[in-house]
């Protein structure tokens, strides 16, 4: 009779590595929900808490209701309705600065093949290597630049987000408040660019020669 041959994990062997520790799985999962949220909070705003619409809304309602209102009072309302939403947006703020904080920390105590800096440097290498390598690694590179690009995009609007915050404490900047205002603005729409590029990108890679990445970033994946 053929004997039974040991498993990987009768045999006391290492299982293979993961591709993506499971501290990076949290933080991918947990900035993505955040970031959704506050761009969800600014869509509110927008739109459904816009006050030039609301105003309008508040006081004829309140009319029918028999309470008559200026147009000016029920402005305020609709401010406070509005500042309520904004105070959501700046605790996802906080919560998404905590995260930045957390992802530049993790890069020091990552396993050694899992560092973005290597795998950014390991694609630097390739790329001057042979031609197969040189197409792999091409691709590689503009992947990775583009997160650099992304972190640096999140980086500023953190930091402007945490100026417009904590403004009443920076009185002598408050001279600087509108730029600072419209720089993070514009991040915003660069975080949107990056999410509709990242979304297309997985979707094609899915389709191609690296399906199960998606897959990869919930359980781990398994390093080749």
């Amino acid at each position: 009779m053929t004997p039974i041959e040991p498993t990987r994990k009768d045999s006391g062997q290492p299982g293979p590595k993961k591709k993506y520790s499971a501290s990076l799985r949290l933080w991918h999962w947990a900035n993505a929900v955040l970031i959704s949220g506050s761009l969800l909070t600014v869509l509110v705003n927008a739109t459904l808490n816009d006050p030039a619409a609301v105003t309008p809304v508040i006081q004829d309602e309140l009319t029918k209701g028999g309470v008559r209102v200026s147009a000016q009072q029920a402005g305020s309302v609709a401010h406070a309705l509005e500042d309520q939403v904004w105070a959501v947006h700046t605790y996802f703020g906080y919560v998404l600065a905590g995260l930045l904080l957390f992802r530049l920390i993790l890069e020091f105590f990552q396993l050694a093949d899992q560092k973005f800096i290597r795998k950014l440097r390991s694609a630097l290498q390739q790329f001057q290597d042979t031609k197969r390598k040189r197409e792999l690694a091409q691709h590689e590179i503009v992947v990775k630049s583009i997160y650099v690009v992304f972190y640096l995009v999140l980086a500023m609007m953190t930091v402007t987000g945490l100026f417009l915050a904590f403004e009443d404490l920076l009185v002598p900047f408050k001279s600087i408040r509108h730029s600072v205002k419209e720089i993070h603005g514009f991040c915003m729409y660069l975080v949107i660019a990056f999410i509709t590029l990242h979304i297309a990108g997985v979707f094609l890679t899915e389709r191609k020669d690296s399906a199960g990445i998606t897959s990869d970033m919930i359980n781990g994946g398994r390093n080749s």
